[in-house]
């Protein structure tokens, strides 16, 4: 361990930054007076956390946060960990989806995630693993863990195949190997790195009541579902195999359940125009049949693994040029409702194998950038590394008709500064509607909870949003709402490694779910 190295850290401990350009200008400053190279973050990260060990510097907060590389990975609140099935068939032959030899459809072997797995030959404990090794390398905390499984149609894969890549999902988290996965889920109650959330994909047409049922058992909590369109003549067009009323159905029964949905959605696409696009968004958000929590929006792109190339080079179909694309984007961000979140904006495929399409990666940083644009999402809302004043914060309640059932979006917002720091997504379903879960049958349904800002560990106290009580508040608001329209019990569906946290509310473990008598 350099001493110099040393020297630099106890020289930046004793300073504060407001910028990481400050931060990056007194490092080399330090070091051309000495004449040093200029380590690395995760160099002096390595270093800092040694030093902190053997009690030569005392903890940083403030300076931990300048070591972190791509400090935008946890500021949401919590380590997302991209894992994904081998390579394995799909039932679609949708026009635009890639299809490269040995690798999950949709998916192109230079995708970051894909590479990652790659190197992993496929294996789910090992990409658990080296994600989390890469992220706590970093700088970011680890212990409150997304699980978001990828690799196209989830419920097409072999049930033994599903079961074991969930076990070993866990056994990565757990860092040892569990008998089963029942164990392995008990013991991701209480282990370092927990499991809060658990996300599949798959086709709506593959939703059914038996499927949700199975996937409870895995501790799933989200599904992203490839919707594409909502016009039954483009999805023809496009072979996308299944219609409107197969989203219709998956949404319904996936929201009985409490899942939170994310829907894929493809702009662009041969037989649709940008005027269709827009009003397909509109109708997302102002049709009670659909109202998804979250988006992905992929403008439809060209690549040679897919037959949609052929298409392309007889002169059959020509996708939005960057004028109409960054257009409609900037259309669709001005009606997206404070209820919902838009995860992505374009996917991360390399610009070198778009053959026709979008390639500008930066897209959404533009829209961002562009003053013309007013988003109301999450995710253009969301704390972040910002600071909020508490008397500026105040709860707040957006009710909307989802699915046949009454929902509220409760959140605490400093509204004078745009900013959310935490929020609940509650569900009052039609007390004649009999759920096929008999479980949460007649239950009022606390579908998510999230706290915003980067991430705290568990057990300790936070400074901006995350472990200051909002979580408690907003189950106590929600609670207060279900009692007042008569309901009396409520259930959360939680991730595995948010059980505890629910049970120290009142809440009691019944199957896959936590519930509360009112």
């Amino acid at each position: 361990m350099s001493i110099t190295t040393k020297q630099l850290i106890k020289h930046l401990a004793r300073q504060t930054f407001s910028t990481r350009v400050d931060f990056d200008i007194a490092k080399r400053t330090f070091c051309r007076r000495l004449k040093i190279p200029t380590p690395t973050s995760v160099e002096l990260l390595a270093v800092y956390r040694k030093m902190v060990k053997s009690k030569e510097i005392k903890k940083n907060a403030n300076l931990e946060k300048w070591f972190k590389k791509r400090e935008i990975r946890t500021l949401s609140g919590v380590a997302p960990i991209a894992v994904l099935t081998k390579p394995y068939p799909c039932p679609g032959k949708c026009l635009y989806c890639p299809n490269e030899p040995q690798m999950p459809k949709s998916y192109l072997s230079n995708e970051p995630a894909v590479m990652r797995a790659i190197l992993t030959k496929f294996d789910p404990y090992t990409q658990v693993q080296t994600r989390l090794r890469a992220l706590t390398k970093n700088g970011h905390e680890t212990d409150k863990c997304e699980l978001i499984i990828m690799g196209g149609t989830w419920s097409y894969l072999p049930a033994k195949y599903q079961n074991w890549f969930i076990k070993r999902c866990f056994d990565g988290l757990n860092g040892k190997k569990a008998k089963n996965l029942t164990q392995a889920q008990k013991w991701n109650e209480k282990t370092l790195h927990r499991c809060v959330g658990l996300t599949l994909e798959t086709r709506p047409d593959y939703i059914n009541e038996k499927e949700i049922k199975k996937w409870r058992e895995f501790g799933a909590t989200r599904v992203e579902l490839g919707v594409q369109h909502l016009d039954d003549k483009i999805l023809k067009l496009n072979l996308r195999g299944h219609g409107i009323d197969q989203v219709v159905k998956a949404t319904a029964f996936l929201r009985q359940a409490g899942f939170k949905i994310t829907y894929h959605m493809m702009p662009g696409l041969p037989g649709s125009t940008q005027a269709k696009d827009l009003r397909v968004f509109k109708q997302l958000f102002t049709d009670s049949r659909f109202q998804p929590d979250q988006i992905k929006i992929y403008p439809c792109v060209v690549v040679k693994a897919s037959p949609l190339y052929k298409l392309w080079k007889q002169g059959k179909y020509k996708p939005y040029s960057d004028k109409q694309l960054y257009q409609l984007l900037k259309d669709i961000k001005k009606i997206i409702p404070p209820y919902v979140r838009i995860t992505r904006l374009i996917r991360d495929i390399p610009a070198e194998s778009i053959v026709a399409g979008n390639k500008i990666s930066n897209l959404r940083q533009m829209l961002e950038q562009d003053k013309t644009v007013s988003c109301r999402c999450i995710r253009c809302r969301e704390i972040k590394n910002q600071k909020s004043k508490i008397k500026s914060q105040k709860l707040y309640k957006i009710n909307y008709k989802a699915a046949g059932a009454d929902e509220y979006f409760l959140s605490f917002e400093d509204k004078k500064h745009d900013i959310l720091l935490a929020f609940l997504r509650l569900r009052l379903p039609d007390k004649t509607e009999k759920n096929f879960i008999s479980e949460i049958d007649g239950c009022a349904m606390i579908r998510e909870v999230h706290t915003y800002g980067q991430m705290i560990p568990v057990g300790k106290h936070g400074k901006t949003s995350q472990h200051l009580g909002y979580g408690k508040k907003l189950v106590a608001a929600a609670e207060k709402i279900a009692r007042a329209k008569g309901f009396a019990k409520i259930a959360v569906i939680s991730g595995i490694g948010v059980r505890s946290y629910y049970q120290k509310l009142g809440y009691i473990q019944t199957s896959t779910y936590l519930i509360k008598y009112l």
